[in-house]
């Protein structure tokens, strides 16, 4: 284990919304989940932005300057990841013969993704790897978008979190270090859980650890009831933590979490339980090597 651990929150995500009211939607009550889960421990806020009226996830510019701007007004010192994931999703109008886009295909180009992100400068954002079945759809990441994706926030200064869905993802990220489209040894996140991606097991998560270049910076985290697990699992193979409503909206087996901050709580309580510290955002800059 690392001796400080640095917690991550995800605040709401992109994914269909959760049945729990808790869940945040505006940019205000994304930006205020955050401020709280702040002061709970976390010292990354993983950012993501979803229309006020409809709930759905949203890439408006707008939206992220109401939600970033709020955080730093309040919180400058707080660490912003950004996401670039959206844009990214195919479902086809006949899944039978998957060759014409259906209604919800969301295919932005490069610099769509990474538009609120230049504009923004956050110190990190996402970049996912994957492609896989996800959510009734294919995402799509070719190495041309992601190569265009990196140099983008390469030269906006911003460091990019490596999300890894499967081994594959892994081998990929190696790759574009070795073009050196990527700066190594990398910072990474691995999702567990999803459907049809890398299972939330400890065997798969301590094989996908053992892909990455070493030096590595990394968290593996759990979606739904895998959440606590893959984050202890994770704080004892050497690795980081995330929480979050993105991810889980329970705080235990039937009860919905009150806020983000309540799962930041817990994971924080459970990781000094272990025996390390949490990493303070300062701290966290340090071990991930970020601007300070």
């Amino acid at each position: 284990m690392q001796e400080k651990i640095v917690i991550t929150c995800a605040l709401t995500g992109a994914g269909p919304l959760s049945r729990n009211p808790a869940q945040p939607i505006t940019p205000r009550q994304i930006a205020e989940s955050g401020l709280a889960a702040a002061e709970a421990g976390a010292a990354i806020l993983h950012v993501h932005v979803r229309d006020p009226q409809t709930g759905q996830f949203s890439g408006d510019l707008a939206l992220y300057e109401e939600a970033v701007g709020l955080i730093r007004e309040q919180n400058p010192g707080v660490i912003l990841n950004l996401t670039t994931g959206l844009g990214s999703g195919f479902y086809p109008e006949d899944p039978l013969l998957p060759v014409k886009a259906g209604p919800d295909t969301h295919i932005w180009t490069p610099e769509k993704r990474v538009e609120h992100v230049l504009k923004l400068r956050p110190e990190i954002c996402t970049l996912d790897l994957v492609t896989a079945q996800v959510f009734g759809g294919i995402v799509i990441s070719t190495e041309q978008v992601l190569t265009r994706m990196a140099t983008l926030v390469r030269d906006a200064g911003v460091k990019p979190e490596i999300e890894l869905f499967d081994s594959g993802d892994a081998v990929l990220a190696k790759h574009l270090i070795q073009r050196g489209v990527l700066d190594g040894p990398g910072m990474y996140s691995f999702v567990m859980g999803l459907n049809f991606t890398m299972p939330a097991d400890t065997e798969t998560m301590t094989y996908i650890r053992n892909l990455l270049p070493a030096g590595a910076q990394w968290q593996g985290f759990g979606i739904g009831r895998d959440e606590f697990p893959m984050a202890m699992q994770s704080a004892l193979l050497g690795g980081h933590v995330r929480v979050g409503m993105e991810d889980n909206a329970f705080i235990s087996r039937g009860k919905f979490a009150a806020s983000n901050a309540e799962l930041v709580e817990k994971a924080k309580r459970m990781v000094t339980d272990l025996g390390p510290e949490i990493a303070t955002p300062d701290e966290a800059r340090a071990i991930l090597g970020l601007k300070c």
